[in-house]
């Protein structure tokens, strides 16, 4: 995996950030994309950070990764992790978070995803890894608007990968339940994190799918769930 290239949006948040470093740990030369102005001071050095995109914006972003191929020469791996999450019932909620979910969640996977193409498809190898949901396969109460729109993402995943079986792009996603973050530790004080998805792990699952041995797959949709 030396000297490849790999995108990953959503790169600033605390997943973005574990699949950054094991990005570089595996040697690639990483472009964290996020739409917050700069990433955390955690984040790891030598990572070519781009704050302040928009990817809903299909000129912007266009025009990205025109610039992340003429800074770094090439584009081996897209990693969508861009998105975001509100739990909320029909009855008592706002029918715009129906919007605004399909918005942040499944147009910035399809604009990334078609922006980045023609450089993908001119790698050796290119790859595109998005981050679906285990709760999108079967809703629960109030997770209706979030579970449709990672549903859109598990489906352009599949439809994406049949359009590409005949180039040299795979395309997959993966399937979480809860990631152990600070954010949901707050808000499930009473929960057993040890049952979540530790960051990390998740990454790693990335990262063999957007590595050469993983090849032979595309169109997957890939449970890591933990103990959940």
């Amino acid at each position: 995996m030396s000297s490849k290239v790999v995108a990953i949006t959503g790169g600033f948040g605390i997943l973005g950030e574990a699949v950054c470093r094991a990005a570089q740990g595996a040697g690639w030369t990483v472009v964290a994309i996020d739409r917050a102005g700069a990433p955390r001071d955690s984040f790891p050095d030598g990572v070519d950070a781009r704050g302040g995109v928009d990817l809903t914006d299909a000129g912007a972003a266009a025009d990205l990764f025109n610039a992340i191929v003429k800074q770094h020469d090439r584009l081996d791996a897209l990693l969508n992790i861009a998105g975001g999450f509100r739990w909320e019932t029909l009855e008592d909620g706002n029918l715009d978070s129906w919007d605004f979910l399909y918005t942040i969640n499944v147009k910035t996977a399809a604009t990334a995803c078609k922006m980045a193409l023609p450089y993908l498809k001119a790698a050796p190898a290119g790859r595109i890894v998005n981050v679906g949901a285990a709760g999108a396969l079967k809703a629960g109460m109030g997770m209706g608007a979030y579970a449709a729109s990672k549903s859109g993402v598990m489906r352009l995943t599949e439809a994406l990968a049949e359009e590409l079986k005949s180039t040299n792009v795979t395309v997959n996603a993966v399937l979480p339940t809860i990631i152990d973050t600070p954010q949901n530790r707050a808000d499930m004080p009473d929960a057993d994190p040890g049952d979540w998805v530790v960051p990390e792990d998740l990454a790693s699952v990335m990262l063999y799918l957007a590595s050469d041995a993983a090849r032979a797959v595309t169109g997957a949709l890939v449970p890591v769930t933990g103990k959940v």
